[in-house]
C-alpha cells in the first residue's frame, strides 16, 4: 500500500519558507504502517543544512511579513487554520491512524483537538497582556511580553497533531516563527498541517517543517545558534540531551517527558463511574501516552471488586489494525514491541488478572501486543516504577491515605494523577500533596482541555504547555521603568 497518490501535499520533501523543497541530503526514510509493517511512503531525511535553511527562513519571516502582523492578525490566521482543519477531519484521521497505528476514533479525536488548539490560540493571541507595576513617585513602570524569536519544536510519534497544536500553535500566537522537527516514525500529519497553514495564508517562513532522524535533524535544531527557545516532548534520556545541547547557547527549554501516573481509588469512590477512566487511561493509543495511567492504587476494602471489574473490561478489549477501529491498535514499531515485551517478561513472577484479545486475522507484520492487567503488584516492582509505554497496567493495594500518598509519590515521575473519593477534605489534602503537574478529582484527563496547563515535575520535565501558561512560556518579559518626575 502506498499513499503518495492520495495526498494533497508532498510527503518526501521538507516544507521551508512556504515551499516544498527536496532535502539537501538527497535521501529519504521509509514511513511504516504499524498495523502491517509495510512501507506506505517515503519522507525526506532532513539534515543540518535543511535546518539551517529553515532557521534562515524563520529569521526572514520575523523581519518581514510575519513579524509585522498584529496580534489580532495572527489570531485570525490561526482561527482560519482551525476551521480549515475541520474540513479535513476524515483525511487527517486516516493519516494519523496509518502513521501511528491508533484506532480511527482516537485519531479523529486528535484532529478535533488540533483544530481546538488553533481556535484557542487564535482567540488568545491578542489577549496576551503585560502589567503596570506601582512603584516610586515619579515613575510609571510596565511590562511587555515579547516573542522569543525563532522557536524549535521536536514532537514525538504518539500524538503528533495534539502536540503540534499545543506547542506550535502557542508559539505562533505569541509572535514567534517556528521550525518543527517531527518524529521520523510518524510525521505525515505534521507535513499536512504545514500545507494547510500555507493554504490559509500563514506567511512564508513563519512555519517550517524538516523531517528526519533525531540524531541528524533534531540534534542540528537544538544546537543551532539561531534558535531562541526549544520545546521538546519525548523520553527522559533524549530530553536530557536536548537540554544540554540548547544550554550551549543559553536557550530556554520546555521539556514534557515521561510519566508513571497513578489513579487512587478509595473505599468510598463511585466505582462504576471510575471504571471507564481506570481502563481507558491505560490502554488509549496502546498505552503509548506520557500521561497514561499505568498504576491503579486501590484501597483494600474495594480492591477485589475493582480488580474483577477491570478484568472484565480487559477480557473484552479487542486489538487489531488501526483502520478496523477496535479498542487498541498496534504499537508504533518493532522496537517498541520488543521493549514492551521485555517488561512483560519481567512480570512473569506476578499475577495476571486479565488480558485483551488480538484478533485472529491481524497482519503478520504488525506490531501487536496483548493488553495486560497485573494484580497485587508490589509498589517497588519494575512494572510499578518504570514507564512501560504500552497497554500494561498494574493494580496496587493500599490500606490508608498515608500509604496511598507514599506509593503515588514513590517514582521519579510527576505528570498526572487522579483521586477517586467522595470525601472532600481528602480530595483537597491529596491534591496538594501529590507530586504531579495535573491532579484530577473523580475524573481523569478532563477531556484533554486546550485551556488546562500541562507539564510535570521530576523526570516528567519542566515548563508548561496548553492554556495561557504556554503563551507565557513562548514569550520573554521586558520591564520598562519611565521616570517622568
Amino acid at each position: 500500500m502506498t499513499l503518495e497518490n492520495d495526498l494533497w501535499f508532498n510527503p518526501n520533501k521538507c516544507f521551508i519558507n512556504g515551499r516544498w523543497i527536496q532535502s539537501q541530503s538527497g535521501k529519504t526514510l521509509p514511513m511504516v504502517d504499524p498495523s502491517t509493517g509495510e512501507t506506505i511512503c517515503e519522507i525526506a531525511r532532513g539534515n543540518a543544512a535543511d535546518i539551517d535553511a529553515a532557521v534562515n527562513a524563520a529569521t526572514d519571516a520575523l523581519i518581514g511579513e510575519w513579524g509585522q502582523k498584529t496580534a489580532a492578525e495572527r489570531g485570525r490566521i490561526l482561527t482560519a487554520l482551525g476551521q480549515k482543519i475541520l474540513t479535513k477531519v476524515d483525511e487527517l484521521a486516516r493519516l494519523e491512524a496509518l502513521d501511528v497505528g491508533k484506532p480511527l476514533k482516537q485519531a479523529r479525536a486528535d484532529v478535533l483537538a488540533l483544530a481546538r488548539y488553533m481556535e484557542f490560540y487564535g482567540g488568545a493571541a491578542d489577549k496576551l497582556h503585560g502589567d503596570t507595576i506601582p512603584y516610586l513617585d515619579g515613575y510609571t513602570v510596565y511590562t511587555l511580553r515579547e516573542p522569543h524569536g525563532i522557536t524549535g519544536h521536536i514532537v514525538p510519534w504518539n500524538y503528533p497533531m495534539q502536540i503540534i497544536g499545543r506547542s506550535v500553535g502557542a508559539a505562533l500566537a505569541a509572535g514567534n516563527a517556528a521550525v518543527l522537527k517531527p518524529a521520523e516514525e510518524a510525521c505525515l500529519t505534521a507535513l499536512a498541517f504545514a500545507d494547510l497553514a500555507r493554504q490559509v495564508g500563514l506567511p512564508e517562513g513563519a512555519l517550517n517543517v524538516v523531517p528526519g532522524l533525531g540524531a541528524e535533524a533534531g540534534a542540528a535544531l537544538t544546537a543551532h545558534a539561531g534558535i531562541h527557545h526549544v520545546s521538546f516532548t519525548g523520553s527522559v534520556a533524549t530530553g536530557s540531551l536536548v537540554q544540554a545541547s540548547a544550554a550551549r547557547h543559553t536557550v530556554p527549554v520546555t521539556l514534557e517527558l515521561g510519566g508513571k501516573s497513578p489513579q487512587l481509588v478509595f473505599d468510598d469512590a463511585d466505582i462504576d463511574a471510575a471504571l471507564p477512566f481506570l481502563v481507558n487511561a491505560g490502554i488509549q493509543n496502546a498505552g503509548q501516552t506520557c500521561s497514561a495511567s499505568s498504576r491503579i492504587l486501590v484501597q483494600r476494602g474495594v480492591y477485589d471488586h475493582v480488580v474483577n471489574q477491570m478484568a472484565k473490561c480487559y477480557q473484552n478489549l479487542r486489538v487489531g489494525p488501526a483502520l478496523n477501529d477496535l479498542d487498541v491498535g498496534p504499537l508504533i514499531s518493532a522496537r517498541q514491541q520488543q521493549l514492551v515485551s521485555s517488561f512483560l517478561d519481567q512480570g512473569q513472577d506476578l499475577e495476571v488478572a486479565a488480558k485483551g484479545v488480538i484478533e485472529k486475522d491481524v497482519p503478520n507484520g504488525g506490531f501487536y501486543i496483548q493488553p495486560t492487567l497485573f494484580t497485587n503488584v508490589p509498589a517497588t516492582h519494575a512494572l510499578a516504577r518504570d514507564e512501560i509505554f504500552g497497554p500494561v497496567q498494574v493494580v496496587i493495594p493500599f490500606d490508608d491515605e498515608a500509604e496511598a500518598l507514599a506509593i503515588a509519590n514513590g517514582t521519579d515521575y510527576g505528570l498526572v494523577a487522579s483521586i477517586w473519593s467522595r470525601d472532600g477534605a481528602r480530595q483537597m489534602r491529596l491534591a496538594r500533596s501529590i507530586k504531579s503537574g495535573q491532579v484530577f478529582i473523580n475524573n481523569y484527563g478532563a477531556g484533554g482541555g486546550a485551556e488546562l496547563p500541562f507539564g510535570g515535575s521530576g523526570k516528567s520535565g519542566h515548563g508548561r504547555e496548553k492554556g495561557f501558561e504556554a503563551l507565557y512560556g513562548f514569550t520573554k518579559l521586558k520591564t520598562v521603568a519611565a521616570y517622568h518626575g
